[in-house]
Order: C-alpha cells, then structure tokens, then sequence
C-alpha cells in the first residue's frame, strides 16, 4: 500500500509503526461557528481512510479535535452575547450533528483543548526548560531558529519566511519567525498558567493532544492542504524540539473546495454551510461529488457534478434495492466475501477513489445484467456493499415481513398466468410499501 507523504513530497510504502495497528490524527474545527462544506472535505476524505484501513483488517485509533479556546470564540461570544463556553458547546454540538447527518463513523477521541490545560502547561514549560521556547511579559514564544528542519513540510525557505513575516512586525519577540506558544489576554476568556492569564497558542493544541493520546510519534496526520503552514509546520518544530520526531511518520493533506474555481472560505463569504448543504443534497451525493476527484487536487463544486452524482446514487441504490429483494425472498446467504482484489489495487495507490467509483459503475452495470439474466449475483452484491461501506455511502434496504414476501410470490404467479389486472392490483401494494 502506497500513500503521499507530504512531508517527503513521494509515494511511499505504508509501514505503520505498531504492525496491525494504525494512528491518526485529524485537525478539526475552531467551533465559533457553523461548518462549511469546505470542512468536510477533509473529515469525509479521512473517514474514507479510516474505513479502507479497517476493511483492510487494522486495528485504527482516530483521534481529531476541537479548538474550543480561540480569539474567534471570544469575538462570537461578544458578538451572539453568551459566554465563550456556550459558542463552544453550541457549535460543538451543531458539527457533531452535521457528522451524523452526512454519516461519518463515530471515532475514538473528540479531544478539547480546555480539557488539555494542564498538558498545554507542562509541554510549554518543558519547552522553555530546554532552551526552545522564552517568556516576554505573560506571553510565550517558540524560537524557531533553533529547528533546522523549519519549512520542511510546506518546502519554504526560511530566509524566504523571515522576509515575508516582517509584514507583521511583533517587538515582544527575538525573531520575526517566532510563533505564540501562550498569549497574555484581557479579553474575553482567560486562564491561569505559570506565565499569568492567557490562552493557548493555536500551533501547540495538536501536538499536546497527540503526545496525550498516542505518545511522541503517530502513523498519520491528516487535515486540509491549507493547514501545511503554518499550523502543520510549527506543530512538526515542537514535536522535534521536545521529542526529536516528525510527529507523524505520514503527513496527508486534502486539496481545497472551489465554487466557480475560487477557493471557497468565509473571508470570500462565498462559503456553504454544510447544515444547509445537506438539505440540497444528500450524505451519500455530497460524497459521490467529491470522491470523483481525488482527495489531493483542488475540487470545483459544479451543478454538472452533482447531476452525475445524484444519477449515480439513484442507480446503486435501484440495483441493491432489487438484488435485496431477490436474496430476502430467497433466503440467500451474503457476506461471502470481505476482500476484493480489484478494490485493494485501486485503493493501495494513494486511495484512488475516482478508480474506485469506476469499479463500483461496472459493478453496478454487472449485477443489473446478472439480475436480469437470473444468473448468480451475490459476489457482485458483496463487492458493491464493501465500496459502499469504504466510501461511507448509506443505502437503507427494505426489511421484507412475511406478508410482502407472500404478495411478492403471488405477484409472480399473476404475471405468469396473465393475470394482469390482479398484478397491477398487487404490484400497486407493493410500491406503495417500498418492496418494488
């Protein structure tokens, strides 16, 4: 299994750390509001991951975060008028439903930073204790200088940064390129620490929680292209300064959403919120629409691609839908399988789901011919059902009760007597029920 190792720029054979197991760490949102679109991206294109490892036979931690102490948080407070711990609860909650809503697997930690405090504190104080970090007056910040791999992962130059960074010109600091660790706040929401009240810097949040949760080095990192710097970056300094790795032995990042082919965000305010999105379309066509691209390059949102995906959903679920129908009402046994070949060479190069989406086409065009010709179809069935379950696509197939199973076989027996008129009469019922 090959993935793309942002922090080497190749493909490379995945090797995880503890064989059989797999970490991942996932960045998640800064609940000061709702999510857009543009934020699922990356919480789809990793629950994708998470489930191919599964299939795979892994043992998978997942691990993905809030951001709940934040200067946003603090301007939503004033601005809705509650406390900056309602903003977090609020918004918390409203991400949590749009992950149900657009069927995202439940993982294994949900960390918060408030919850982390005292882990924030020992890590920063270690830092200083080491000589990578200095406190100025209540604020805390880490001296980048002294990491020689410093732009490593976004392959910048450092002389290139230290240029571009005297836009914003910070006196408290001994170099420009220096980033906050801990900063001394009177505003809003703030907290006790060894330094005096404040709140934590964004960079450090990650890489505490991670330690926390995993230890020094986990298997993967996951979040959107827009992360790689300086969020990702200044996480790998620190994990190198306190712990002298990576952070992660695999760092994968997500190409952005365009609308009209510009970068969707809130700055632009050409953004959708997903809890509204998911009104327009559903779970299953959202996910279609943006597996058809591959999880690294840039996706243009297009009302052609969400036509091709809407036709696309109606059909695998049409073609499941009758096949269910023939296993229910002759008792046939599913599951057969639980690996596939064809699905693992696809999958095994970087999780090439538009490869995959291929797949699942014939294999939808497969088992609609082999229904048709009454030939055996369970094998086809199943592999359809895995891409499904990889993908994180929900098709909700009819239960039949022993009733619709009698009406199904009578109608059968009307149309193969030329009983029309009490087929139609029968065939009515069952639409009516879902069975047909």
């Amino acid at each position: 299994m090959k993935i793309y190792n942002t922090l080497t720029d190749k493909l490379e054979e995945f090797k995880p750390i503890n064989e059989g197991k797999v970490t991942m760490y996932v960045c998640g949102p800064t609940v000061y509001n709702y999510v857009h679109i543009g934020n699922m991206r990356p919480v789809i294109t990793f629950d994708m991951v998470y489930n191919y490892f599964r299939y795979l036979g892994y043992e998978v931690t997942y691990a993905s975060n809030f951001t709940d102490i934040n200067p946003k948080i603090i301007s939503a407070a004033k601005e809705l008028g509650i406390t900056e711990r309602e903003v977090a609860e609020k918004f918390e909650a409203a991400y949590l439903n749009d992950l149900k809503n657009y069927n995202c697997s439940d993982i294994d930690y949900r960390p918060t930073v408030i919850e982390n405090l005292d882990n924030i504190f020992n890590f920063i104080t270690e830092l200083i204790e080491k000589g990578f970090a200095y406190e100025v007056d209540g604020d805390v910040y880490f001296r980048v200088r002294k990491i020689k791999d410093y732009g490593i992962l976004s392959n910048q130059d450092i002389k290139e940064l230290e240029s571009g960074s005297r836009v914003e010109i910070d006196n408290k600091k001994e170099d420009p390129l220096d980033f906050a660790l801990w900063r001394k706040t009177n505003e809003g929401e703030s907290f006790n620490s060894p330094w005096g009240l404040g709140i934590p810097g964004w960079h450090t949040e990650c890489v505490v929680m991670i330690n926390s949760i995993f230890g020094k080095k986990i298997d993967i990192h996951g979040g959107g292209v827009d992360l790689k710097f300086p969020h990702h970056e200044n996480e790998i300094v620190q994990s190198m300064a306190l712990n002298n790795t990576h952070l992660a032995n695999y760092w994968m990042h997500n190409g952005h959403i365009n609308v009209d082919n510009v970068k969707m965000s809130k700055s632009l305010n050409n953004f959708i919120l997903a809890k509204d999105y998911i009104n327009v379309h559903t779970a299953n066509e959202i996910k279609l629409a943006m597996f058809k691209t591959h999880y690294r390059l840039p996706l243009n949102f297009t009302d052609d691609l969400f036509n091709e995906a809407k036709v696309l959903d109606e059909k695998i679920y049409n073609v499941l839908k009758q096949a269910n129908l023939q296993i229910q009402i002759n008792n046939l046994e599913t599951n057969k399988i639980s690996l596939d070949e064809r699905i693992n060479e696809i999958m095994d190069e970087d999780f090439n789901t538009p490869n995959l989406i291929s797949y699942l086409i014939e294999l939808v065009k497969d088992l609609n011919s082999k229904l048709r010709a009454k030939e055996t179809f369970i094998e086809t069935f199943d592999k359809i059902v895995l891409i499904t379950n990889i993908l994180g696509l929900k098709y909700i197939l009819p239960k039949l009760t022993d009733n619709q199973k009698e009406l199904y076989k009578k109608w059968l027996l009307c149309r193969e007597n030329k009983d029309f008129e009490e087929a139609d009469k029968l065939r009515d019922i069952l639409t009516a029920e879902g069975v047909l």
